[in-house]
């Protein structure tokens, strides 16, 4: 089984989302996803700046679903 890791990143002023961004890498297991979405969360919040997190009230979420098994 693989996994996808989609990344969403919301203001909260605006109350808008950009639309998910699917990750290319697919992952083994659903804690591997999760464990890296919290990671690439905190180095896109850290990219993005505290200035602009306060000032547009930016939220980053993040999901991990999995891709339907294909028999061949």
């Amino acid at each position: 089984m693989k996994f996808i890791l989609g990344l969403i990143i919301c203001s909260s002023v605006y109350n808008s989302c950009s639309s998910p961004y699917e990750w290319p890498e697919k992952f083994n297991t659903h804690y591997d996803c999760m464990m890296f979405g919290y990671e690439e969360s905190m180095k896109k919040a850290k990219d993005i700046g505290a200035a602009d997190i306060n000032k547009y009230g930016t939220i980053i979420k993040f999901y991990c679903y999995q891709l339907p098994e294909t028999k061949t």
